[in-house]
């Protein structure tokens, strides 16, 4: 007996007259929600208790009975989560199905109005950081100790084309100083990836480690909760940020996300290949880097003087 089957004779939840409530919940005791990773699993919960609480003509969604659920009714929750941003509403429609299909192949309901839904789509971020202010930045933040974690996670998600995420969490026992590297797990996609710490770098994290050494993170709040030195949480971070943007005179458009395309397009500026790109940024398949490989004067000049060197017999 396979584990959809065993689970399906663990939990009786009623064919076509359960609500989409019940439906959730039981995905969230499942062992394919458990498998995730808890920064996901909270995302889920998170969204999740939104989709649930959408008004569609005058109901809650979580109160409709996964019979009842129509295209339109699951179109109209669209239209709503789109209020809080296409990539929101997008991202609530995918945990949504998520949920959905895991029961459907427990033949809890056999109809999808989730597949349904018209979804919109984003064009692809181009916002990039320049290295003008990525040093005003961290001068900013490295000039007052409240902000000085804030300008360590800044430093080594550009610096090593690594996501702020990661970095928020990064500690100490994946830092070699002797050797000048890091070693770490990508969470999101289970990468080992193996980098050098550029010599500034290097001596700000000396200087951290004298300040906080005696606890695990590299990067925590400067001031303990509770007693306790924790990383920050991953929705003050933008909030830290902006404040040192602010204080820096920087515009509000480039945010901690973009980051990590900085990085990875100054690489692609800088003449690295490919397969040196995916080492540094974790990426498995080719086609996930193909976003970050934009147009840029730069890189045009490198492309046509090699082509004018090679035709020169050089």
């Amino acid at each position: 007996m396979g584990l959809l089957e065993s689970e399906e004779k663990m939990v009786d939840i009623p064919k076509h007259t359960s609500k989409l409530s019940a439906i959730v919940e039981y995905y969230l005791n499942s062992s394919n929600f458990l498998r995730l990773s808890a920064k996901s699993q909270r995302d889920y919960e998170i969204h999740l208790s939104a989709v649930l609480k959408t008004n569609v003509e005058g109901r809650l969604l979580g109160n409709y009975t996964v019979r009842s659920i129509k295209a339109r009714h699951t179109n109209l929750a669209y239209s709503k989560w789109l209020q809080a941003g296409i990539r929101t509403a997008n991202y609530r429609k995918a945990v949504l199905s998520t949920a959905w299909k895991y029961c459907m192949r427990l033949d809890i309901m056999d109809n999808d109005p989730v597949r349904l839904i018209e979804t919109q789509s984003t064009a692809p971020r181009k916002v990039k950081w320049t290295r003008e202010q990525v040093v005003s930045f961290l001068d900013t933040a490295y000039g007052n100790f409240k902000w000085r974690s804030i300008g360590l996670i800044v430093h080594m998600s550009y610096e090593w084309a690594q996501r702020v995420g990661d970095m928020r969490m990064l500690t100490w026992d994946h830092i070699n100083f002797d050797a000048k590297r890091v070693d770490l797990t990508q969470s999101k996609r289970g990468a080992d990836v193996h980098l050098p710490i550029p010599d500034d770098l290097l001596t700000m994290l000396k200087q951290q480690s004298q300040d906080f050494g005696f606890q695990d993170y590299v990067a925590p709040k400067t001031k303990p909760v509770a007693g306790a030195y924790v990383p920050y949480p991953i929705d003050h971070i933008d909030t830290a940020i902006n404040e040192v943007k602010q204080e820096a005179g920087l515009p509000k458009e480039i945010t901690a996300m973009d980051l990590r395309r900085t990085a990875i397009t100054e690489m692609v500026e800088g003449d690295a290949d490919l397969a040196q790109i995916m080492q540094v940024s974790g990426h498995r398949n080719p086609e996930s880097v193909k976003p970050y490989l934009v147009n840029t004067f730069s890189g045009a000049s490198n492309a046509l003087s090699k082509r004018r060197g090679k035709s020169d017999g050089t």
